[in-house]
């Protein structure tokens, strides 16, 4: 699908490699942070939600699972549909209304029971995988068509790392927003019944939402919708099949680092909050201190990247080394005993910025991978996600089917140390995961110089 746009005079090669005004890239970062902030409270604090309200471990790791899979396919899917039509916007505003109308219901108490008058933990288990079914297929419309448009707002290698890097810093903006905004209601109010814990996490929904939908306005209102010049000739947007994809090595290599990039990031901040209460027994509010420290981090390293002239050697190195240190974090994880538990605010401080250097430069390799091939972005990145949410929601589900009954070596009597799922989780999963990506990364060929452009991606003014 193709719309004429009128150039009027100036180098077309120089347009479209023309780096990005600031308020572009501000108003393109916004864009996701009402998926950020409901996928943060979706890490967070689901599955500690839904066992405080009764679910066993197994039946809120089925809720969870749910969920992944429907966005999983939801990716592909709407990838495919965005490459064949378009319209970027339309589907980022669709996607963002059906994630503010479901996901109160994931948190806001189980409707069917109430209308069934039937409150067995079956009705509840399958109540809220559905309302999570549906809440990822919106997030997932909008995640696609916001990460596919990098590739179509510019050829310019520097600007769409910018652009990445705004984004990132933005979601880092959104989860310190939901954190403070769990801090003051875990504060306010205590969840001493069923009723009161679904009143607590109704209100950080709520809240969340709210928030979440004032960025989507502004970014709805600021960012023009992504064209490209009817003069192609064969061109990069006219639709490209699946099997070239299948074809490039480098489309594995990628696919394989974002996996494991997206098991670091989503498996330990799903066990984040269990960590610091249950293995550490820190005070309750240290289930909103940590994170947001590590936020805070990732935020500051986020705009810091943003200044940097990018190529691939460069996006390489910094992966490699969020990855090394990612790997000593979960290894200190792994062996932190219970009597220096305080020790967790500086591995926070870490965890931030090497979440923050392999989020960015994973995300930055598939713009390398797409070069000036926009006719699949929106299938790169489709499919790319699918891979990501099946990986995290089976590795999430094992993990919690073994919670339970996870047995406790005492290696330490006097420390209290043990070994738990939820170490597992947080330390173990991530640095196994970081090892193995910075090993893929290192033999990964990215092309250094900026690809000449063969079509101009414009802006509508």
């Amino acid at each position: 699908m193709t719309s004429s746009v009128i150039v009027v005079g100036g180098d077309e090669e120089d347009l479209s490699t023309k780096p990005l005004g600031r308020l572009s890239v501000f108003y393109y970062g916004v864009g996701h942070m009402l998926n950020d902030i409901t996928a943060s409270c979706w890490f967070t604090y689901l599955l500690l939600f839904l066992t405080q309200i009764g679910l066993s471990p197994r039946d809120a790791a089925i809720v969870m699972l749910s969920g992944q899979v429907a966005d999983g396919f939801a990716t592909i899917f709407i990838g495919e549909l965005i490459d064949r039509f378009g319209h970027f916007k339309i589907w980022h505003a669709a996607g963002s209304a059906l994630v503010a109308i479901s996901f109160s219901s994931v948190f806001g108490g189980c409707l069917p029971c109430s209308i069934l008058h039937n409150n067995s933990l079956t009705v509840e288990t399958l109540s809220y995988s559905m309302f999570a079914a549906i809440f990822n297929i919106g997030w997932a419309a909008t995640q696609v068509s916001h990460m596919a448009m990098v590739n179509c707002i510019t050829l310019n290698s520097t600007s769409r790392v910018a652009l990445t890097s705004s984004r990132n810093a933005f979601s880092m903006v959104a989860n310190l927003g939901l954190y403070a905004i769990a801090l003051v209601v875990f504060g306010v109010s205590k969840a001493g019944t069923k009723e009161n814990t679904e009143t607590q996490y109704r209100w950080i929904a709520y809240s969340s939402i709210t928030v979440g939908c004032c960025f989507v306005v502004i970014f709805l209102m600021g960012t023009k919708e992504p064209r490209l010049r009817i003069n192609l000739k064969e061109t990069s947007r006219s639709r490209i099949p699946w099997s070239y994809w299948f074809r490039k090595i480098l489309y594995y290599q990628v696919a394989m680092v974002y996996l494991l990039t997206r098991l670091v990031l989503n498996v330990s901040q799903a066990y984040l909050a269990f960590f610091v209460i249950d293995d550490l027994q820190m005070a309750q509010s240290a289930k909103a201190l940590i994170p947001a420290i590590i936020y805070i981090c990732s935020f500051v390293v986020s705009v810091m990247l943003q200044e940097i002239p990018w190529n691939g050697k460069r996006l390489k190195a910094y992966y490699c080394a969020g990855g090394i240190i990612w790997i000593f974090c979960g290894v200190s994880i792994l062996l932190l005993p219970r009597s220096i538990s305080s020790f967790m605010y500086a591995i926070s401080v870490f965890i931030g910025i090497a979440n923050a250097l392999v989020l960015v430069t994973a995300i930055s390799m598939q713009s390398v991978l797409v070069g000036s091939e926009l006719g699949g972005c929106a299938f790169v990145c489709g499919s790319l996600s699918f891979l990501d949410k099946m990986s995290c929601g089976l590795a999430l589900y094992v993990l919690q089917s073994h919670q339970s009954a996870s047995p406790k070596v005492d290696v330490n009597i006097k420390q209290n140390f043990n070994f738990s799922v939820t170490r597992y989780g947080l330390g173990l999963v991530p640095a196994v995961c970081s090892l193995i990506g910075v090993v893929v990364t290192y033999f990964m060929e990215l092309d250094s110089t900026i690809l000449k452009p063969l079509c101009q991606p414009l802006l509508l003014e």
